[in-house]
Formats: structure tokens, sequence, C-alpha cells
């Protein structure tokens, strides 16, 4: 038995990078899956994977910034599979990398349409149908940049910090209702979004990865699949006693 079995999951963002590693090692776990994504090749992608390897996973294409679609995906969580144990809120974009100074306000409003707005409205939904059940799991995408400043990513900065701010809110919130509200907060992971950072938003030059890489004491960046295992065990009942965190999983990069 693995730590989510039979456990109903919910995630968005799930096509590929952290969300994608995640799925699959809840599905390793026992889960029974709803995944989401507006990629919905890999999102289906993903669902054959894991039914091919006996496992139980839905794929629904989902907008996090539209309310409506977002409170369908819940429901058919709970219509399709029969509950709504755990959610991991996932889905998000980099945007743009730039000084505070040079950022067009579209560009700031749709970073904060999606990584912030998308993952209160997971929320929001989730905690109404765990809250009314009695228990849940939910954890939301943060980063290292939700705890410290990176210059040239305000709009990023923001959401994040956004979401670790909701997340112990709603933690206060749902405690005494049995439902759990965490935060993961990985630093450079080597993810199709970190590949588009270096290659196409700093322009490919080795020096920004060199750069980043000196800012973590253990070395290296982090595999997709370190964070999701951390993922997976907040999701899960062995984290029973841990509700309103801002999990730090980054190699020691925010470490004072």
């Amino acid at each position: 038995m693995g730590i989510l079995d039979g456990k109903v999951v919910l995630i968005t963002g799930a096509a590929s990078g952290i969300g994608r590693a995640t799925a699959l090692e809840a599905h390793r776990e026992g889960a029974r899956l709803l995944l989401s994504d507006v990629d919905a090749d890999g999102g289906q992608a993903l669902c054959t994977e894991i039914g091919a390897d006996g496992g139980e996973a839905i794929f629904s294409t989902c907008d996090v910034t539209s309310e409506e679609a977002v409170e369908s995906l819940v429901a058919q969580a709970v219509r399709e599979l029969g509950a709504l144990d755990c959610a991991f809120n996932c889905a998000g974009i980099l945007g743009t990398v730039g000084l505070t100074t040079d950022t067009d306000y579209e560009a700031w409003r749709r970073i904060l349409d999606v990584d912030l707005n998308g993952v209160f409205l997971c929320t929001k939904h989730e905690l109404r149908v765990m809250a009314a059940h009695g228990s849940g799991s939910i954890l939301n995408m943060a980063s290292a940049a939700g705890l410290i400043g990176w210059p040239g990513a305000s709009g990023y900065v923001a959401a994040k910090h956004g979401v670790v701010g909701l997340t112990r809110s709603a933690a206060l919130e749902f405690a005494a209702q049995g439902v759990r509200v965490n935060a993961i907060c990985p630093s450079y992971t080597k993810t199709p979004m970190v590949d588009d950072l270096f290659e196409n938003l700093l322009g490919g030059d080795p020096a920004y990865v060199d750069a980043a890489l000196a800012n973590h004491p253990i070395g290296r960046f982090a595999e997709a699949s370190e964070i999701a295992a951390a993922c997976v065990w907040l999701l899960s009942d062995k984290s029973s006693y841990v509700t309103g965190t801002a999990m730090s999983v980054d190699g020691g990069y925010t470490t004072p």
C-alpha cells in the first residue's frame, strides 16, 4: 500500500514539470487521479502512461483563471471519482523577465491571474468540498521566490508571496474542519519552465546558469522527482500534523 492508496487527488498543471512528476509519484503511491492542464495533448499522454502502468487517471482541460472552469473541475472529481481527498494546485507560468520599471502592466496582470488568482480559485472551491466532508489536504505551488526577492521577476515574486499568504490564511480558517493547506517552495528545478527561462528569457547565456548554481549550497538544481516526493508527502496523511507551512525544498537556496 502506498501513502495515497485509494485517495482521489486533483492536480492542475499536470502535463509537464513538477505537476507531471507529482502525478507519477502519486500514482506510484496508489492515488486515483484527476489531472488538468491547458496542454490537452500532454495531459492525455500522461493519463495513457499511468493507465498502461495499471493506474487510474482522468484528464480534463482547465483554465485556472476561469472560476466556472475551476468549479466544474472540482465537481468532476466528486462526480466521476466519488470524492476529493487531496489537491495540488500546480498550474503556473513564469511570465516576463525585466526590471519592475520595464514590466508591462498587462504582463504583470497575466502572471498574477494565473499564478495567484488561479491558485485562489482552486483553493476556494476545493476547500468547500473538503470542509463539507470534514477532511482533506491542499497543496499550493509557491516557490523560493515566495520567500525572498528575485530581481527581474517582480510579478512572479509578488504572485508567489501571495500564494504563501493565501495558504497560511486558509490553513488557519479550515484547520478545525479537518482540512490542511500547505505550500511547496522549490528553487531552480530541471523542468521545461526553467529551461525556457535560461534559453529564451535570458538569452541562453551560460553565465546565468552558473550564477544560479552558485546560490545552491547543494551544488546542483533539483530533479522534478525530488520536488514531487515532498509534494506527495505533504498531500498524504503522513504529514497529518502539518498545516499552514511553506516548505522549502531548495538545496539550501533560501537558507540564511
